[in-house]
């Protein structure tokens, strides 16, 4: 029985001692010289419209930095026929052409949001919207 309680008390002691020494890290060298990084955003809106007919408008919309607002038209979802593929591979190729040139710029793809807006009219739906916010940072 002493010996049992003589080797758990040394190994108790032990394992005290191995965990104080590592719980003691030496600071980084580094930590002090680290500098907060200052981003500066960048955002811009898609709106495309779901209105039969081709009645809608889809837009992309950006503010430049003077604030002024920049529309780029996109092409409605349907057409006077239904719904146009076509017209949708145009506005992902649109979209996408922006994203790059942002990219291109240096700004980074932080968030992208969502969002649907149906118009309904006496029960019956008349058409309706998708909008589309990119959120963009890059370090000033």
């Amino acid at each position: 029985m002493k010996d049992s309680l003589k080797t758990f008390s040394i190994a108790a002691i032990a394992s005290i001692v191995v965990m104080t020494a590592f719980s003691f890290k030496p600071a980084d060298p580094n930590a002090s010289t680290a500098q907060h990084v200052v981003y500066e955003y960048k955002q811009f809106s898609t709106i495309e419209s779901v209105i039969p007919g081709g009645l809608g408008r889809s837009r992309i919309l950006t503010t430049d930095d003077s604030g002024q607002m920049i529309e780029k038209e996109l092409k409605n979802f349907y057409s006077m026929v239904g719904i146009n593929f076509g017209n949708i591979a145009n506005n992902d190729r649109a979209i996408v052409d922006r994203i790059n040139d942002y990219s291109n710029q240096g700004w980074e793809l932080m968030q992208v949001s969502t969002g649907s807006h149906e118009q309904a009219s006496n029960g019956s739906s008349s058409g309706g919207l998708f909008i589309t916010r990119y959120l963009f940072r890059r370090a000033k």
